[in-house]
């Protein structure tokens, strides 16, 4: 007697969900354990947002898709733990620039890290070529909802 995998009978957005759960929480798991137990994916993402030249808060709420209330206690935890600082903005008056500290910046290098072996070991348990056509097929599913510009990864979970 054999058994049919439910998997296979369960609707696409559920498995694309169910896998990302499970990517994410081995990732988390690998950045705590790494020496980063206090940052939640919603950091990280403030952390890409960031790179570079900051941004104002505002500027980071409409990058996240958040209020700006949300970013600046967002800006205001992560300063106070020491990921964050606020400067003058280049062009004056009263904005202020968020940019990342040397501590984000080594998080950030800790994280890439976790994702790139995380990544790895996926490729080689499902076989490389499965994830490989994984990928591509994905990439072809969001140019087809959303075409050339695929919209910011925003923290809803």
């Amino acid at each position: 007697m054999t058994t049919e995998d439910p998997l296979a009978r369960t609707d696409l957005t559920f498995l694309l969900g169910m896998g990302f759960q499970l990517v994410l929480a081995e990732f988390v798991r690998r950045v705590a354990a790494a020496g980063y137990p206090d940052l939640r994916p919603v950091h990280g993402m403030v952390f890409q947002v960031l790179q570079g030249p900051g941004a104002t808060a505002t500027e980071l709420a409409e990058r996240l898709g958040v209020t700006k209330q949300a970013a600046g206690q967002l800006v205001d935890d992560l300063e106070r733990r020491g990921y964050l600082r606020r400067e003058a903005h280049p062009d004056g008056g009263r904005r202020r620039l968020v940019v990342l500290t040397d501590q984000a910046t080594a998080h950030l290098a800790v994280a890439g890290g976790v994702l790139r072996d995380l990544e790895a070991e996926l490729a080689s348990g499902a076989g490389s070529g499965d994830l490989v056509a994984l990928r591509a097929d994905l990439a072809r599913l969001i140019r087809h909802l959303a075409g050339d510009s695929p919209p910011p990864l925003r923290p809803i979970w």
